[in-house]
């Protein structure tokens, strides 16, 4: 029989301002695609002047976790994308909870049985189990609930009416499910993939009101996104199979006119690009997938954060933004102000992106690189307590960040790049240079704190001009001595140029880190 065509359902006209939301679950940490998700949708918004919502889909009592609402709303403040209504921050169409909202779905899901588009459903768990064994073959190894099986299920449409009415009366429990129609294409036009369609016989009749009167995804997201006047609705790939069911909502309740335009995002894929890429993957190849350290109240299972891994958020931002999309002109860096009014949809590629840490790791040491020490300073100060390093000078930790913040991929690096800055090296290790140590360079190290003290002038200039004078005075190359002097100073092979070290620790640090460097060769 020949498949009915449906034409593609009317899109709702671009409204005077766009309005789009995040709907996450409370089910757990925020992965990386779903703050990307967040990240375009915020884009987008703040794009066309438009309002980001914020929107908390809790009808699953079972998956709810508690804390995860509120680390879904740290995330995104980390993040700088604040939504303008949100269950914290209200707006015009609270409740943002959806189990707050409880009572407007239900008379949906009876105009949809009124209209014969849904049906109420009586059968137990353990008879839903029964049929996916009875009717199990080669055929149809997985059977669902659908047009070829309804008929031999209970329910409003197997059962009489007098029937219906006895179990409803006496309260037996039932769960509302749409009646998808056989052999028909339905679709619609996706702002990534342009026209898309499936065939409504490949979906089964999908719950759309729970036993305990909570909605389901499928029937929440439609009612609330017409009750909220969202105009665009961003999502994974992986919704794609629900488009039909949704589809046809928006159609039976007479809304097809004021459906929002969608866009299904492309997946975030594993570094090898074999699969998405989840938590189990960051876990194996040592790397996170959240966006903040999260801790899971059920398991005490501990996830560790890019924030927490010393991620900046603007690198955080950089980067995600970059998986799977691009302005076209093979820039690389966006502050968020870029970003937003670059962001084009049509930008957008279709295909998966691959997930590179290294990649990552380079968004943030650019991000680093650039930012102004004001900037760095509370991650650095933080960075600094925890290495014991506290009450120090906040103009002088800006200078020594501007020294040493191009060496520091990860905010915790700058506890070895400029810890020594604070505090003199325990015990500097002189080994590298015991080899080649001789009478003269001891004399030169022993001599060297009088002429240091002797200087009028203490910057880096005047001290390398004294140090390279003292050295050709007494004929030894000025490279057999300035590692012996860094390792004095800094303690290891490492930081920025050695006279920069000195002039900034000071005069009297300098010459107490000399005599105990000769200790240690002595």
């Amino acid at each position: 029989m020949r498949a009915q065509q449906y034409p593609y359902l009317s899109l709702r006209p671009m409204a005077t301002k766009v309005r789009v939301r995040f709907a996450p679950s409370p089910t757990g940490g925020l992965h990386l695609g779903g703050v990307r998700t967040v990240l375009f949708n915020y884009l987008f918004a703040r794009h066309h002047g438009g309002d980001f919502v914020l929107r908390i889909e809790d009808t699953d009592n079972t998956r709810f976790v508690e804390g995860a609402e509120q680390y879904i709303m740290e995330t995104l403040r980390w993040c700088g994308m604040e939504p303008d209504e949100s269950p914290a921050a209200g707006g015009p169409f609270a409740p943002y909870r959806q189990s707050e909202r409880k009572a407007s779905y239900m008379q949906y899901a009876e105009q949809l049985v009124a209209q014969g588009h849904a049906y109420y459903a009586f059968d137990t768990p353990e008879e839903l189990e029964e049929m996916r064994n009875a009717f199990k073959s080669a055929e149809n190894p997985s059977p669902q609930y659908d047009h070829r099986l309804r008929m031999k299920m209970k329910n409003s449409l197997s059962l009489g009416e007098e029937e219906v009415g006895r179990l409803l009366s006496e309260g037996v429990p039932y769960v509302v499910r749409i009646k998808m129609p056989e052999q028909e294409t339905i679709g619609f036009t996706d702002m990534i993939r342009g026209e898309v369609s499936f065939s409504t016989s490949t979906v089964d009749d999908k719950v759309l009101l729970k036993k305990d009167g909570m909605p389901t995804y499928h029937l929440a997201v439609v009612v609330d996104d017409y009750l909220m006047q969202i105009t665009h609705a961003f999502r994974g790939e992986e919704w794609l199979p629900s488009a039909p069911v949704h589809l046809l909502l928006w159609k039976y309740l007479g809304w097809s006119d004021a459906m929002p335009q969608w866009a299904h995002l492309p997946l975030i894929l594993k570094p090898d690009g074999n699969g998405k890429l989840s938590k189990r993957d960051g876990d194996r190849l040592g790397f996170p997938v959240f966006a903040m350290n999260w801790t899971d109240p059920r398991s005490n299972e501990f996830t560790q954060g890019f924030r927490e891994r010393g991620f900046l958020p603007e690198a955080f931002v950089n980067m995600l933004a970059m998986l799977g999309w691009n302005d076209g002109t093979g820039k690389e860096l966006f502050s968020m102000t870029e970003l937003i009014s670059a962001f084009d949809m049509s930008r957008v590629h279709k295909g998966g992106a691959k997930f590179d840490f290294e990649k990552a790791k380079w968004f943030n040491h650019e991000w680093i690189k650039t930012a102004p020490a004001e900037r760095l300073l509370p991650d650095v100060k933080d960075v600094l307590k925890t290495a014991d390093i506290s009450a120090v000078d906040d103009s002088y930790v800006k200078q020594v960040i501007d020294l040493v913040k191009e060496r520091c991929t990860l905010l915790p690096d700058f506890a070895e790049q400029a810890g020594f800055f604070f505090k003199a090296p325990a015990a500097p290790d002189m080994e590298p240079v015991k080899a080649k140590w001789n009478l003269d360079k001891t004399l030169f190290f022993t001599d060297l704190p009088a002429v240091l003290e002797a200087l009028p002038t203490w910057n880096a200039i005047a001290l390398e001009a004294a140090f390279k004078e003292m050295a050709a005075a007494r004929a030894i190359k000025v490279g057999e001595l300035q590692l012996p002097f860094r390792l004095m100073l800094v303690g290891g092979k490492f930081g920025p140029a050695v006279f920069d070290i000195a002039a900034l620790i000071g005069k009297q640090a300098v010459i107490n880190r000399i005599k105990k460097g000769l200790e240690s060769l002595a």
